[in-house]
């Protein structure tokens, strides 16, 4: 059981590095979406997606040793909780230990991280609307009003104001 617990605290110490890898991408990211860098948001993005993929292999791995725990205390693997294992580990007070500290550690990555995220997703959405605001600036500028002109049939004859702006006016 000494084993499978020291196994798991391993595994768990890995993700939260990676975790903590994560986090700091995700700091990064903050000023370069501020700044509109989108080549270097692309790169700090496949970063993070790298990142994803050793956090989901350790999330395997530690679902593995989970499972093999609670076959070895024969309790149900949906019910065994890393609070629960804690609280179990009262006769070996070095693994509750160790197993307490990640425990919290990851605890207060996941938070920062929720945190920075947050921030992130809302100044994107800034920056998307921002952007969305640009292009609709743009569009209502190439649809000026025409001119009320009509022609002998009542059919409009106006022009658009503003549809010549492309060409040169020597006399001015």
């Amino acid at each position: 059981m000494a084993s499978l617990i020291e196994n798991l605290i391993s595994v768990l110490e890995q993700e939260n590095s990676e975790y903590e890898i994560l986090l700091e991408l995700s700091r990064t990211k903050t000023p370069v979406i501020v700044k509109g860098d989108i080549v270097r948001l692309q790169e700090i993005t496949d970063e993070e997606q790298n990142v994803i993929g050793r956090i989901h292999h350790l999330e395997t791995k530690r679902e593995e040793h989970i499972h093999d725990i609670a076959n070895v205390i024969n309790k149900d693997v949906e019910q065994l909780k890393l609070e629960n294992l804690i609280q179990m580990l009262d006769k070996s007070p070095k693994d509750q230990k160790k197993l307490s500290e990640i425990h919290e550690k990851l605890r207060v990555t996941l938070s920062q991280m929720q945190n920075i995220n947050a921030q992130n997703r809302e100044l994107l959405a800034g920056a998307l609307e921002l952007v969305e605001f640009d292009l609709n600036l743009l569009q209502s500028l190439r649809r000026a009003p025409e001119t009320a002109n009509y022609n002998r049939g009542a059919y409009s004859a106006g022009s658009v104001i503003g549809s010549d702006t492309g060409s040169f006016d020597a006399k001015q």
